[in-house]
């Protein structure tokens, strides 16, 4: 894998954490501790492994507190750039609120802040790098909600059964996904929306443009509720060596 495509990625902290309440009254989800550390520091930790060098974060709830918990605006040296959401804008909104932080023709990787994983990010460019990719997710064989359905070759073709298209295989999404800065002209500035929902535009306009490729090698966790935060703040979440 050529680390070089990959400098930025843009975290997902702005989420309101309604599931984790009351823990998320006065804290975001990411920036609950697992370990003695906020869970966003894991997937900040498993971006520098591929050679990212900028993170983008956005924020709603509480935003205050990651100004507390990152003063300098860093992790391990890596500058951290926040884009505040005064009006939450889901995914699709978010990613297109940090368009004018990116280059023209640059591979952003999107990481949901609430998830920690040792699942290897290589799989990523190999997709990415075929003609007329725009996206490319990151995928699981087996898990809670298998909602992402992909063809024999990789493409997806239907997510949260919107097309009815079953294709060859079912699977779960990790959150973990890269798109071309060319994909955030399917966005609309300032709307409300999710990320899927401008993948399946594109997976209805112009199938074969957003693909998936399946990891099942590592561990992966969702922290989705008080009961998986407890289990892997418990400790049964282990780091890669």
């Amino acid at each position: 894998m050529d680390k070089r495509r990959f400098k930025t990625a843009f975290i997902l902290g702005a989420g309101l954490g309604t599931r984790l309440r009351p823990l998320t009254d006065s804290c975001p989800k990411p920036l609950l501790p697992v370990g003695g550390r906020p869970i966003i520091t894991y997937a900040m930790d498993h971006l520098l492994g591929i050679g990212v060098d900028r993170f983008i974060v956005n924020t709603h709830h509480c935003p205050h507190t990651y100004k507390s918990v990152f003063p300098d605006a860093l992790w391990r040296g890596t500058p951290i750039l926040f884009r505040h959401e005064p009006v939450l804008l889901d995914t699709g909104g978010g990613l297109k609120n940090i368009e004018d932080l990116l280059g023209e023709d640059e591979i952003i990787i999107c990481y949901n802040g609430d998830i920690i994983t040792n699942l290897p990010l290589g799989p990523l460019l190999s997709a990415l790098d075929r003609d007329g990719v725009e996206a490319t997710l990151i995928l699981r064989s087996r898990g809670p909600l298998l909602n992402v359905n992909i063809t024999e070759t990789g493409e997806i073709c239907d997510l949260r059964h919107v097309l009815g298209r079953k294709g060859a295989q079912s699977c779960l999404f990790t959150g973990i996904y890269a798109v071309r800065t060319s994909f955030l002209a399917q966005l609309e500035a300032g709307k409300i929306e999710s990320v899927i929902d401008a993948f399946l535009r594109r997976i209805a306009d112009r199938p074969g443009t957003i693909r998936g490729v399946i990891v099942d090698q590592g561990q992966w966790d969702d922290i989705g509720s008080v009961e998986i935060y407890g289990r892997v703040k418990a400790g049964e979440w282990v780091e890669s060596p």
